[in-house]
């Protein structure tokens, strides 16, 4: 009753997370507990050389996941959703939404996924002297500028998927900082975007003489904890197709599926991070300052109050253990075996814990496609052995464990040794960590710090940005969000921590020499697949 209380009065919180393949809305109470959620399933296209999502699938996607949302709270509490006491809307990070002076798409929505920016962030990561990968949407404007396309001179005003959905649904052209600073590099002293970077792009492209500049066209950055509009009657009706929903409920700054993801594993503070590791992997952790080098395998984005973070992202993670389980699972039916799913990949999982420290010399590369950390374009998933070698399963699974944290792998060592971050802790979610102990200990022993998995780690981004709107309404006086999360809603939480052994730590080191030396081999299975 105290919830459908809660609920009828207006506080309850709702967050909104449009993920690559699914569109999830996650109700919280007054401590941040999830208590309804609903989803919407949406998939990319690939139309003219762009990966895109249409207008149409953003909004029908919007007002469907809510409309699931509304019918699940019905049905759990008997109420209908009227308001709440604050909204958030989060999803994948950079990207390209550009609008003209009527606030009209100019061209399709161009997705972080698109690799067709390759000329603009190499010379734009050379004028900074700052990394910018080819998925930020700086990379994508100065991409068109390069191109001539037609519709640049008509640019004013550019913005994330997040930052486009928030607009609508209240008026403001904001995006919080996180987010933003996948767009365009952020000064974490100034809490805004880099002046240097601002005044050297705007050297690059003065002999294009566009009647806008780039300080003009960027949305405007808030940090964690700010106001960032109220619901519109127009933003109500897009969101709720019944006419339920009231206007004027308080909208916290959008954010990107990076900074949810710090919330959601309570990973904000300095020296803490995450790694979410499933058909992709990435690990970030929060710094003190800067990096002191420019390191094309590391991007630098922020926590959502602005705290530096070095991120490390791979292509490739658990595709290829994919693979080889759904191959055990037709040997199984073979035999006259017909295995359970998730039991086989418990088993798969808990026997590589029994393989040799070092895979037994055995070697393999899950390159499904190209791995930018290790400098491949494209891919070839390989396993490669010495007659020598102890070929079982318990190495064969270790060795698949190891592999798809390898790249990462390369990239967390740029950071610790060359730039000698320390690193306290790290908060792991995804599928690579769903069976017990055997995840963590491989990520342990890959990163050399304990690896903690909370209990809520799989409520994912719409719960994160759902706890972002809550801190902008719930805060105390002057009370930070790292003190926030761990005061108000993370205490007492449950979770596992788990450290791998010195021994462990060392057969990863002596897995990581071959495959360093053996990504030669990597690159001509490439070249025979080609």
């Amino acid at each position: 009753m105290d919830t459908k209380q809660l609920i009828m009065d207006g506080r309850s919180v709702l967050g909104i997370e449009f993920g690559s393949t699914r569109i999830k809305a996650v109700l919280v109470d007054e401590k941040g507990n999830p208590i309804a959620s609903g989803s919407k399933e949406w998939e990319n296209d690939f139309l003219d050389g762009i990966w895109t999502y249409s207008d149409e699938a953003i909004w029908s996607g919007l007002s469907d996941c809510y409309a699931d949302l509304k019918k699940n709270v019905k049905e759990q509490y008997g109420v209908t959703l009227t308001k709440f006491g604050a909204i958030g809307f989060s999803a994948m990070m950079h990207g390209y939404l550009a609008f003209d002076e009527n606030d009209n798409l100019l061209v399709p929505f161009r997705t972080w996924r698109n690799t067709i920016t390759e000329e603009a962030a190499d010379k734009l990561t050379d004028a900074f002297q700052f990394n910018i990968p080819q998925r930020w949407s700086i990379s994508h404007l100065y991409q068109a500028i390069l191109n001539g396309e037609a519709h640049v001179p008509s640019i004013r005003h550019f913005t994330t998927l997040a930052g486009y959905v928030h607009f609508r649904l209240c008026g403001e052209k904001v995006l919080g900082i996180g987010d933003a600073s996948g767009m365009f590099p952020i000064d974490s002293n100034t809490k805004d975007y880099d002046e240097t970077m601002l005044s050297k792009f705007a050297s690059l492209i003065a002999d294009k003489n566009f009647p806008w500049s780039i300080k003009e066209i960027l949305p405007k950055v808030l940090s964690a904890g700010d106001a960032a509009g109220v619901l519109t009657e127009t933003g109500a009706k897009l969101l709720d197709k019944d006419g339920d929903l009231q206007a004027g409920i308080p909208m916290c700054p959008p954010e990107g599926d990076a900074g949810t993801g710090m919330v959601a594993t309570n990973s904000v503070l300095v020296e803490t991070g995450n790694i979410s590791a499933g058909t992709s992997v990435f690990a970030m952790i929060v710094l003190k300052e800067n990096m002191k080098n420019l390191h094309k395998e590391i991007d630098m984005v922020t926590t959502p109050v602005g705290d530096p973070v070095a991120m490390v992202h791979c292509n490739n993670c658990t595709s290829e253990i994919n693979a080889w389980v759904k191959l055990f699972d037709e040997f199984g039916k073979l035999m006259g075996q017909d295995f359970d799913r998730g039991a086989l990949f418990e088993k798969l999982y808990g026997v590589a814990l029994e393989g040799d420290k070092d895979c037994g010399g055995l070697v393999s590369y899950n390159y499904f496609s190209g791995e930018p950390v290790t400098g491949f374009s494209k891919g070839s998933p390989l396993f490669f052995r010495s007659a020598e070698d102890s070929f079982t399963l318990p190495n064969f699974m270790r060795m698949h464990l190891y592999s798809a944290l390898a790249a990462l792998k390369v990239g967390l060592d740029i950071l610790t040794e060359e730039e000698k971050v320390k690193v306290s802790k790290m908060y792991g979610h995804g599928g690579f960590f769903k069976t017990p102990k055997a995840g963590q200990t491989i990520a342990s022993a890959a990163i050399g710090s304990p690896v903690c998995v909370m209990e809520t780690a799989g409520e994912g981004g719409a719960w994160g940005i759902a706890l972002l709107a809550l801190y902008m309404v719930t805060k105390k006086e002057g009370q930070s969000l790292p003190d926030y999360l761990n005061e108000e809603i993370y205490a007492g939480a449950k979770g596992s921590e788990l450290s791998a052994s010195a021994e462990d730590i060392e057969g990863f080191k002596a897995f990581m020499k071959k495959y360093v030396a053996g990504l030669a081999v990597e690159q001509q299975a490439v070249k025979i697949g080609e």
